[in-house]
């Protein structure tokens, strides 16, 4: 091995049938250097082996006797977002450790893993663990952590740019920097696709690793051959709504499954899968026992029986969520369809990439809209990729609720040092501008409760002892160990048939308006609710039709502000008459009619409508800016013409664009002359103009979960989502009116303004209008453009069967 390091790596992948590419060379070499980086490349190009292959031949050069002896020690934390990842992982070091024929363990930790099989970890590690950043946390919480990592000689982030995008990158990134501390030859290394901000995402995965000379980017220079094709409809409506076309193609799409071997259906949520599922078997009974479906609430046992008869081909479709967007290699996957816009590039980018998925192939993805206006994405999705455009992620910075929990984590375990662990946190990129002002606070915090808690001794969490800060109460340690974690949802049930099989989780909110008796569909099945007892919902197979669809929270996704440029750019296109688009062509007669009602507006101008029907006077607007940009505009410029006369608003938007609806006649002429779309006070405006507390209130329920105020309770018999709430809502009203300083509550108005209402991308929206020619137009019906938002203002209020019927009547009234 002396003379070319890599000679082992080489021969294997020869007796493999493969040629290493250039970039995993280089990642191999990089690695063995002592050096830390990240490697960017597309799915399905074998980045996985750009790390497992130097994390085994260092190892051998460290234990030469590793095939005659059994090794000691963990050696290599893989750190994946999504348990189908960790699989698939483990299937790949495994080939590569039994082709070398080595003692080398693979050891699988996640929420999934037996308890007995974890006490095992613990006493004999796995030379490689491969695990989430939930379960990293866990191990910190565990008694002499320090000896379980002090052999450590890398930390790899799997789809780092999925995980930073999140507070688990937040996780991961304190783990990171505990881990430094104990094993001080650590390398880090990061696995991402394509995204806009490459070295942004660097410098948050290393923390204070990222300085010249110690780390490195890999990029492949392998560029993946997408098409996309969209699946149209045999006419066009020219007054188009959501959720309304998707079902209409079903036919086609079924043609597309039984023309392929086997293909994967993404939806953009749960209950859209479960629909197109049931739908499928309806329209094509045919198909029973070839179709399945996988989505994160279907329990572990069905997701893996999926999994596994996806890798043996004996699947012809399976209809699912983001569950397997993420580096899952399912060789025999032939197509990918993909239902409703996917809102980003990467996100389209990344299901693509399921088809094709061996290096050289060309990824071909379905594109299958939900209401005629969506293929104007297609269009602009096809444009992103020609012209390599890619979102940015953004990092989360100064989330205290994590560093709290963290902090907590420390003191349950071994105790911590404060001054040991400042240091150490401010080698991270999320928490490098913490003061000592602010990490005292967070100090006496987990020791007094703060000012506002003092009084009550369960928030006296930590003790300390000769400098040393711990947790000794063991109820607080217990409670704290089931906690840690950073995702929150809805409190979820267990779904069980009466015989007591486990089917997988529901949403609290859901099943509570449903009485006994009520049939909905779940998991691909037709059940009938029997019971709920306690936390679990009983049920039993039937028959009966007309079931509720189960519906999730955070169901709808906003358009990517590189979207909304790619919507802006085509639409221009179609005003200049540049038809290069097959999707444009199919819609020239909405626009036509858009054209000849109002007006299409170019990239040098924004629309404006104003017009009266039997509901009122509507005001729309088409910044072309993505759903949470148009909820928070349009509240501001609902505020500021409410300066102008006081006048009441019922508000709607999607991607596309927002309607202001009054009784009486809106000033909007008046309120463009008062630049009611400028920059100028925009921040107080916005604050005046949201209930913003009433919005950092709901953000803080999550804040107070994550840090450990509230506690959701033990397993199978989680706290009521009602009392959570309250006592959430209790902690922020004190905080809000006693202490207003305290780093929980700031961080909720803080999330507010930057995930929910996007400010600083309105700011720029609102930038780039100032610049635009302003076009208000009084069409006498509705537009093709105004139409599908009035159709989801009226979704709010009518139920399913009265909005069809509503709707194909004003379709009717409007497109004449």
């Amino acid at each position: 091995m002396a003379n070319d390091p890599l000679k082992l790596g080489k021969d294997w992948f020869e007796k493999m049938g493969w040629k290493p590419f250039a970039f995993q060379t280089e990642a191999w070499n990089a690695y063995l250097s002592g050096k830390s980086g990240l490697v960017n490349a597309p799915t399905g190009s074998g980045k996985t082996y750009s790390l497992l292959m130097p994390i085994v031949l260092e190892f051998l050069k460290n234990h030469p006797t590793a095939k005659s002896q059994k090794a000691s020690g963990l050696q290599a934390i893989w750190i994946t977002p999504i348990r189908a990842l960790s699989k698939e992982i483990d299937i790949s070091a495994n080939r590569l450790v039994e082709g070398l024929d080595i003692h080398f363990r693979i050891g699988v930790r996640s929420g999934d893993t037996k308890l007995n099989e974890r006490a095992k970890q613990r006493l004999k590690p796995p030379q490689l663990l491969i695990t989430t950043p939930e379960s990293l946390h866990l191990l910190l919480a565990s008694k002499n952590y320090a000896d379980f990592f002090k052999d450590l000689k890398v930390v790899v982030a799997d789809e780092w740019h999925e995980l930073m995008g999140s507070k688990r990158g937040v996780q991961v990134e304190l783990g990171l920097s505990r881990l430094k501390a104990i094993a001080p030859s650590l390398k880090v290394w990061g696995i991402s696709a394509t995204i806009g901000n490459m070295d942004e995402a660097v410098e948050a995965l290393l923390g204070n690793y990222y300085v010249e000379d110690r780390y490195k980017i890999i990029r492949a220079d392998i560029r993946k051959k997408v098409e996309v094709e969209a699946v149209m409809p045999d006419s066009l409506e020219r007054m188009p709504w959501a959720g309304h076309l998707g079902i209409h193609l079903l036919s086609k799409v079924i043609d597309i499954v039984k023309n392929s071997n086997s293909t994967l259906i993404f939806t953009n949520t749960r209950s859209f899968a479960e629909i197109w599922y049931q739908k499928m078997l309806d329209k094509a009974p045919e198909l029973s026992g070839l179709i399945a479906m996988h989505h994160g609430s279907i329990s572990q046992e069905l997701r893996s029986w999926v999994e596994d008869q996806l890798h043996e081909g004996k699947l012809k479709a399976v209809v699912c969520t983001s569950s397997l967007d993420l580096g899952v290699d399912f060789r025999p996957v032939e197509t990918v369809v993909q239902v409703g816009s996917p809102k980003g590039v990467a996100r389209f980018l990344q299901r693509a990439g399921r088809s094709g998925h061996q290096p050289g192939a060309i990824s071909k993805i379905h594109f299958v809209p939900t209401h005629s206006l969506e293929l104007i994405e297609a269009a602009g999705l096809r444009e992103a990729i020609r012209q390599n455009i890619v979102e940015d992620r953004f990092p989360y910075v100064r989330s205290f609720d994590v560093l709290m929990q963290y902090l907590i984590t420390l003191a349950v375990s071994d105790g911590f040092r404060p001054e040991e662990i400042f240091g150490e946190i401010k080698g991270t990129f999320s928490f490098s501008s913490v003061t000592e002002e602010e990490w005292s606070w967070l100090i006496s915090f987990i020791t007094t409760g703060g000012d506002s808690l003092q009084a009550y001794n369960e928030y006296r969490k930590v003790v300390v002892h000769d400098g040393v800060y711990k947790v000794e109460n063991r109820n607080i340690a217990m409670r704290h160990r089931l906690s840690i974690g950073t995702i929150v949802g809805d409190a979820s049930l267990h779904i069980r048939f009466v015989s007591g099989k486990y089917l997988g989780t529901i949403e609290e909110y859901f099943i509570s308006r449903l009485n006994p008796g009520d049939v909905f569909w779940f998991a691909g099945r037709n059940l009938e609710l029997v019971r709920i007892k306690e936390m679990e919902v009983h049920v039993r197979k039937t028959n009966r039709k007309s079931g509720a669809v189960p519906s999730w929270q955070g169901g709808r996704m906003p358009l990517s502000s590189q979207m909304s440029e790619m919507i802006r750019y085509k639409i221009n296109e179609v005003v200049e008459g540049n038809l290069r688009d097959e999707e444009l062509k199919f819609l020239t007669p909405l626009f036509d009619l858009q054209r000849q009602r109002s007006f299409l507006p170019s990239s040098k101008d924004f629309l404006i409508e104003y017009f009266e029907t039997t509901e009122g006077y509507h005001v729309l607007m088409y910044p072309f800016e993505g759903r949470f940009v148009h909820e928070g505009m349009a509240a501001l410029v609902a505020y500021r013409i409410a300066q102008i006369q006081p006048i009441t608003f019922s508000i709607a938007m999607n991607d596309y664009g927002f309607e202001l609806l009054s009784d009486q006649p809106i000033p909007i002429e008046e309120a463009v002359e008062t630049d009611v779309l400028g920059t100028d006070n925009l921040s107080r405006d916005i604050q005046a103009s949201i209930n913003s507390i009433e919005m950092a209130r709901r953000k803080f329920r999550d804040i107070a979960a994550i840090s450990g105020l509230v506690f959701k309770g033990y397993p199978g018999k989680p706290v009521k989502d009602k009392h959570l709430q309250s006592s959430s809502q209790l902690f922020f009203n004190v905080f809000n009116d006693y202490e207003a300083h305290n780093l929980l509550l700031r961080q909720a108005f803080e999330e507010v303004m930057d995930f929910q209402l996007e400010e600083a991308r309105m700011r720029k929206a609102l930038e780039r209008i100032a610049t635009q020619k302003i076009t208000i137009t009084n069409p006498e019906k509705p537009t093709p453009f105004a139409f599908p938002i009035m159709v989801d203002r009226m979704r709010e209020k009518l139920t399913t069967e009265k909005l069809e019927d509503r709707i194909k009547k004003m379709a009717l009234n409007y497109a004449e």
